[in-house]
């Protein structure tokens, strides 16, 4: 059962799934929008630009009658003044054609963006299989575009009715005016039942665009091992982030085991921890821990400060507060700068003894380890 349901698709697309499925130009449509605006559009640009375009056209009507009879015997003056006349139109019309474009374009930018992809010119031989053709004629989305033709042919075929009752009379008063008024009434006439017939289509363009945007979202729901297989391609699956923070913690010890031999000193438990530090006069405002380690890794940093003659102190309470407080590669706590300060104070001692000889220094005692630091006495 559990396999069932994650096999289900009931999780939503994910940012990632969504931008593939726009890269595929998989965005969601709606041919009711695009017709609507354009529709609007047309008819809006033919009223307002309906006067100019008429007398442009009866211009070009006119000047395309007047021939002399040079031209009417010359085939290649009659092709050159078809040329013209045919260029003339398309100029006289050109704002018009610019404002369907625009419209045209406008209404899939309002409901998906601004999308340019080739990847859906490219040929789906899928499409071909006869098999799959049969199941899209009974699909649901053919259900649902049968629904709303039908939806579509009866509101519209009603209300274009509506309009034509309404009108009747102002159809009929036609006949008895003059040609050029009743052209103007005739033209103003067809301009508003138009846009009245056209304005019809909003109620199925408010029905058609939400339900377009719910049925590409269904479409793009992902079971929940979809979920589980992008994290992990996007993520990395957990094995292998386990293992880079493997390599990336061997390196760091790496690192730090390297600086072991540039220490000055390491303090230990003397067993349990083990703190190398470090301190340049003219470089460091304090002395800085170089490597750090409990057992195993305490135990490494003893022997490699044994191999490179790195002077080892034994000082359970300032070695367990360092563990505790300090941060590798940076300066002490300012609480075990005066503790510290005597720890190097008697690793300069030493060396002097071992280069000049002299009196061997004394190992320090009871080191100045404020008890708040040391884990230890906060235990007791």
């Amino acid at each position: 059962m559990a396999e069932d349901s994650d096999l289900e698709k009931t999780e939503p697309a994910s940012s990632r799934r969504i931008e593939q499925a726009r890269e595929k130009g998989q965005v969601a449509r709606s041919r009711e929008l695009s017709t609507f605006t354009v529709l609007i559009a047309a008819g809006a640009g033919l009223m307002m630009m309906g006067p100019q375009l008429m007398n442009s056209l009866a211009g070009l009507m006119r000047g395309g009658l007047m021939l002399d009879r040079a031209a009417v015997f010359d085939p290649l003056m009659m092709l050159s003044r078809l040329h013209q006349l045919s260029l003339s139109a398309l100029i006289t019309f050109l704002p018009f054609i610019l404002l369907m474009v625009v419209a045209a374009i406008f209404a899939p930018i309002v409901l998906s963006g601004w999308l340019f992809t080739f990847q859906a010119l490219q040929p789906d031989f899928s499409r071909l299989d006869p098999l799959k053709g049969i199941g899209r004629l009974f699909s649901r989305n053919s259900l649902v575009e049968l629904a709303k033709a039908l939806g579509k042919s009866a509101l519209i075929g009603g209300v274009a009715y509506w309009v034509i009752m309404h009108n009747k009379e102002a159809l009929f008063s036609l006949a008895g005016e003059s040609v050029n008024l009743s052209i103007a009434h005739l033209g103003s006439l067809l301009g508003m039942s138009f846009l009245t017939i056209v304005s019809s289509m909003i109620l199925i363009v408010a029905i058609d665009v939400p339900f377009q945007l719910w049925d590409h979202s269904s479409k793009l729901k992902m079971t929940k091992e979809e979920v589980r297989q992008e994290n992990k391609e996007s993520e990395g699956s957990p094995e292998v982030k386990a293992q880079i923070r493997k390599m990336q913690r061997e390196m760091a010890r790496r690192r730090m085991m390297a600086e072991v031999p540039k220490a000055d000193v390491i303090v230990t438990n003397p067993t349990h921890y083990a703190v190398a530090l470090r301190y340049q006069d003219k470089l460091m405002g304090a002395p800085v821990i170089v490597a750090m380690g409990s057992e195993l890794m305490a135990a490494r940093i003893r022997e490699l400060g044994e191999e490179h003659h790195i002077p080892i102190l034994e000082a359970p309470p300032l070695a367990r507060a360092l563990f505790r407080h300090g941060e590798l590669g940076e300066e002490i706590p300012a609480a075990l700068y005066t503790a510290v300060a005597e720890v190097l104070a008697y690793v300069y001692q030493l060396r002097s003894y071992k280069t000049g000889g002299g009196v061997p220094p004394q190992l320090p005692r009871s080191l100045p380890v404020p008890p708040g630091l040391d884990p230890e006495s906060e235990v007791a």
